[in-house]
């Protein structure tokens, strides 16, 4: 008996160790065009080239942060979280845009494109898109998000992509 549990402990540490092994950078709709970068590209079907960051989640702004000051604090901020680094310089994948940082009223350091800061939604998973075009309202201000494309621009608010057709999440009621 224990002769074959020695062969069945390998088969199933390689095993596992092939799923492990497997690149992120291949092809089709959800690879993302660099790994060892604070911001990424995503092709992400029926939205385009989606900016990631390093987990591959989709990133936004909304049309209060268009100023290069983060509009989105307090509970805003709990479903939408903000791309933050600790130090240095972050850094992006060719064609994302100019990447840089804007100051938190926190302290916090969010990541930029263009001057516009960064967040991931909640509600998204690796290669879906549900928060775009999303109007909800925080503390008496109304906040619309779209997803950002290579270059900074923003995507069209009818644009939804990944598995989840996403929907309003109006009122701010999460």
């Amino acid at each position: 008996m224990k002769r074959l549990l020695i062969p069945g402990a390998a088969l199933a540490a390689a095993l596992a160790l092939a799923a492990c092994g497997g690149s992120s950078a291949g092809s089709g709709s959800n690879a993302a065009s660099t790994t060892n970068t604070t911001v990424a590209l995503k092709s992400i079907d029926g939205v385009g080239n989606v900016l990631v960051d390093s987990s591959g989640m989709p990133l936004y702004s909304s049309n209060l942060d268009a100023s290069g000051k983060p509009a989105c604090t307090g509970a805003c901020a709990s479903v939408w979280k903000p791309l933050t680094v600790a130090s240095g310089t972050p850094s992006a994948a060719d064609g994302a845009g100019k990447v840089g940082v804007v100051m938190r009223s926190d302290g916090t350091r969010q990541v930029a494109i263009a001057g516009r800061p960064l967040y991931t939604f909640v509600k998204d998973s690796p290669g879906s898109v549900t928060g775009n075009g999303v109007s909800d309202a925080f503390s008496g201000r109304h906040f619309t998000w779209a997803a950002v494309l290579a270059g900074g621009k923003s995507a069209a608010a009818s644009a939804k992509g990944g598995s989840t057709s996403g929907g309003g999440y109006g009122g701010g009621g999460y």
